[in-house]
């Protein structure tokens, strides 16, 4: 069994890929261009990827493939109809980062709606050796208690997103983006009212054509001028020209985002003009990566081999 990794930096190098040894001849790339796969994938059994393309044009010299094992959730990188087609066996993996994009969600939380970026660059500046008491109110912030969070998307993580908050004494509602969710634990709104009432709205919903922009300009008028914006979900779900102009507004009192319409971000991304990391910050896509979701996530991608190769159907998406 050759087991082909093309693009083994989506996974860190910090991560034991050794692990796939015990199980088949094991390549590792940590980048494959469209000019390289032909000559990579022509002996591969088994191929894991992430980002990589997949699909007639870079699979037609993979005579020997008999697996495509994702190291995501998504699949949107792969013809499904094609490898159905080849008689090829696709698996994802899910669930692995849940309470790594929980714990990441109120990491950028915190960061804005305490101000830290200001009171950290503060101390320091030495400015705060200057002071003539131990405090400083440079710039006001507010408990989490008795706040409103409002949640889009209320699926595994939202809910532990809402459960969390919770803990913290805030006022949990969410908005169904599917209108297919229902919780007796915590109030389902309109996306109108959602906007209206949350003092901190945190984005956990899939990527469709219900979702796409469903925050623009529009909807930014719609929520408090002290609001916190959360997206740990898609990129393209916000509409980062209408969030730049919210934010020069006031609309909104800040943002916080790990993912965004173009990834990676490109050099004249508009959200690049907010140099003030009170008002925007924006993590790399990293909010699933701790070390420990990374492990989980490449461990789960060998079982899906092995259960594949004793003839058994684990996280088989065709």
């Amino acid at each position: 069994m050759n087991i082909v990794i093309l693009d083994a930096m989506t996974l860190g190098d910090d991560i034991d890929l050794s692990i796939f040894e015990s199980i088949g001849n094991l390549t590792v790339y940590q980048n494959t261009s469209l000019d390289e796969l032909d000559e990579r994938v022509k002996e591969a059994h088994v191929l894991i990827v992430n980002k990589v393309a997949m699909n007639e044009n870079t699979l037609s010299n993979a005579t020997n493939l008999k697996m495509i094992a994702l190291t995501a959730t998504g699949y949107n990188n792969v013809d499904l109809e094609y490898a159905k087609k080849r008689g090829i066996r696709v698996c994802n993996v899910s669930g692995y980062s849940t309470q790594s994009v929980i714990q990441h969600t109120f990491a950028l939380m915190f960061y804005v709606f305490e101000k830290l970026n200001y009171y950290d660059n503060y101390v320091k500046s030495g400015e705060y050796t200057k002071s003539p008491m131990f405090t400083h109110f440079g710039r006001t912030f507010n408990e989490l208690y008795d706040k409103t969070w409002g949640i889009i998307g209320l699926g595994e993580i939202g809910r532990g997103v809402a459960n969390v908050a919770k803990a913290f004494g805030a006022n949990v509602i969410y908005y169904s983006t599917s209108g297919k969710n229902n919780d007796s634990e915590y109030k389902r709104v309109s996306l109108e009212e959602l906007l209206e009432m949350s003092d901190i709205v945190s984005i956990h919903a899939p990527l469709n054509e219900a979702t796409y922009h469903l925050m623009n300009y529009e909807a930014f008028k719609q929520m408090k001028k002290n609001a916190v914006l959360i997206n740990v979900g898609r990129g393209p779900i916000i509409d980062e020209k209408d969030l730049l102009r919210a934010l020069k507004e006031e609309l909104i009192a800040a943002a916080a985002l790990d993912v965004l319409e173009v990834e990676p971000m490109l050099s004249d991304s508009v959200l690049l003009e907010i140099k003030d990391s009170d008002r925007l910050v924006i993590t790399p896509h990293i909010a699933w990566a701790t070390v420990e979701a990374r492990t989980r996530l490449v461990a789960e991608v060998k079982d899906n081999i092995i259960a594949f190769m004793k003839g058994e159907e684990r996280n088989v998406v065709v």
